[in-house]
């Protein structure tokens, strides 16, 4: 391996250094810093209103209104275009889910299908039906007839058909049955252990410390604390909050 190989593996999947992110007059996000390891699940904790998903979705180039720098995979991406982002290796997963409700899981499936990438795990319908075992079960199910929890499965699904690095999750646990969130928890440990990098919005704490080597705290468009979950709950108890 080369040396600027050895340099580029050694240097954070992610690093975002000075992001603000603007909706209209309104400055929502100030001056951001933070950085995500290959293979590593990091936590953006804060409440509704914080800013954790317009930091997701500044990110994969879905805001007009940024300034800062965003380096992905050591080139700076902070002015390409959302679909140059997937291209890279940047998958994104809305709170929203956004399925097509009239095309199958599989249809679904494909729609998210990009070429393979070197270095990277290959997904195929076949091995998300293994780690979705309920998707596996209704690969001809409309997306419109799947209940909520099935529906954030079939879109974190998707984003993998695209072979990504990095997946920016927001609120995987939000409106789904507890079932269904230990499965997202079971998930997220699997993609971390076959190499992939995961940046998680999340309000449930119990949920991120499941699944997450550190976190960083967001309130008010401001990162106010970093560090390990058990820090992050301690910093939160003294605040009151």
């Amino acid at each position: 391996m080369s040396g600027d190989m050895r340099d580029r593996m050694s240097a954070p999947l992610l690093n975002v250094q000075g992001l603000n992110a603007f909706y209209g007059r309104a400055h929502i996000l100030f001056d951001l810093d933070l950085q995500v390891g290959r293979g590593e699940v990091v936590a953006l904790m804060g409440r509704n209103g914080a800013g954790k998903s317009t930091t997701l979705k500044a990110l994969m180039g879905l805001l007009d209104g940024t300034q800062g720098r965003v380096a992905f995979d050591g080139a700076d991406i902070a002015r390409l275009a959302p679909y140059r982002r997937a291209r890279m290796g940047l998958g994104f997963v809305p709170e929203d889910r956004r399925v097509f409700t009239e095309l199958s899981v599989l249809q679904n499936l494909e729609a998210g299908r990009q070429p393979a990438r070197a270095g990277v795990l290959h997904w195929t319908p076949a091995a998300l039906f293994e780690l979705f075992p309920n998707l596996g079960a209704m690969p001809d199910r409309p997306g419109g007839q799947m209940s909520g929890g099935e529906q954030q499965m079939l879109t974190i699904a998707r984003t993998l058909m695209g072979n990504p690095s990095l997946v920016l999750l927001d609120e995987p646990s939000e409106g789904v049955a507890p079932v269904i969130v230990e499965q997202m928890a079971h998930t997220i440990a699997r993609l971390k252990a076959a190499g992939m990098a995961v940046l998680l919005c999340e309000q449930n704490f119990h949920f991120a410390r499941l699944v997450s080597d550190r976190a960083y705290l967001l309130e008010h468009g401001r990162i106010v604390f970093h560090g390990e979950l058990d820090a992050i709950q301690a910093h939160q108890s003294a605040d009151g909050l």
